[in-house]
């Protein structure tokens, strides 16, 4: 990221030329894919927020003592674990560039006590049944949050999925080995540089282990925006923080909701 002004004029001025010419009926990330791709361009850095993801994975690191042990002590470690993966989901600098450490913090801490929109149970009894687990991770920070979930699951059943290239904060194969997840997991990439999981454009060898798993767990709201209406929904369960007024309204919920919502009733769906 930078603070010159120049540079986000042509990016601003670039930006609305290229929104002008898109296909407005298409998930918003492919839209996002675009745009940072412009940034990328106009930057010259192949990863324009590869510092505050090196710091926000750290910044994660660093809380993983105190909120595994909080895992350890709760009443129903799997719901804590839950809890806290749906708040890491908080860490988000496509929606707030000047996120605070503190608020992170304070947000995380009420995840534990706060309302979870949706049906919380759903998850931990689809994990139990499940084979194949395909784990869709969203933003480097937040994954450290995601594998304290996948330490309450079975392990070995579990794959987890990153972006295939960098775009605004998400996460790739550098971020899941920063935070330790590849020494516990197989880790992918989905082939794509959008920040979401639109299926027609994964690799082959996501979308095989998309076919394979019996139950995806879908982290952050591009990848609800992108599998939500896919036609794969029956087997996803969503968990993320609402961050927009469209996003609200289809979940029937207000911005700022933590959400742990099976694919089956997402969008209304029934």
């Amino acid at each position: 990221m930078t603070g010159d002004k120049s540079l986000h004029e042509r990016v601003l001025r670039d930006m609305l030329k290229k929104i002008s010419e898109m296909d407005l009926d298409q998930p918003p990330p492919l839209m996002g894919r675009e745009i940072h791709r412009k940034i990328r361009e106009l930057t010259g850095s192949d990863d324009p927020y590869s510092v505050v993801k090196a710091e926000y994975n750290a910044f994660a690191l660093g809380m993983y003592d105190e909120m595994k042990n909080r895992v350890k002590k709760s009443k129903d470690p799997f719901a804590t674990a839950m809890r806290l993966a749906v708040a890491g989901n908080i860490i988000d600098f496509g929606v707030a560039s000047d996120l605070d450490k503190s608020y992170v913090r304070r947000v995380i801490e009420d995840s534990l006590t706060g309302p979870l929109h949706g049906d919380p149970d759903h998850l931990e009894q689809a994990a139990r049944k499940a084979r194949h687990i395909l784990y869709l991770g969203d933003n480097a920070g937040e994954i450290l949050f995601d594998r304290i979930l996948i330490e309450e699951l079975p392990a070995d059943r579990v794959v987890f999925a990153v972006r295939g290239g960098p775009v605004i904060n998400d996460a790739t194969m550098e971020d899941a080995d920063a935070v330790g997840l590849s020494e516990l997991v197989e880790v992918i990439d989905n082939g794509t540089d959008l920040p979401g999981t639109f299926l027609p454009e994964c690799s082959d060898k996501f979308l095989r282990q998309f076919e394979k798993a019996d139950l995806v767990i879908s982290k952050g709201q591009g990848n609800y925006e992108t599998l939500s209406g896919s036609g794969a929904e029956d087997k996803v369960v969503f968990l993320f923080k609402v961050k927009c007024e469209v996003v609200a309204s289809d979940t029937h919920c207000e911005k700022g909701t933590a959400v742990a919502l099976p694919g089956n009733v997402a969008g209304g769906k029934e």
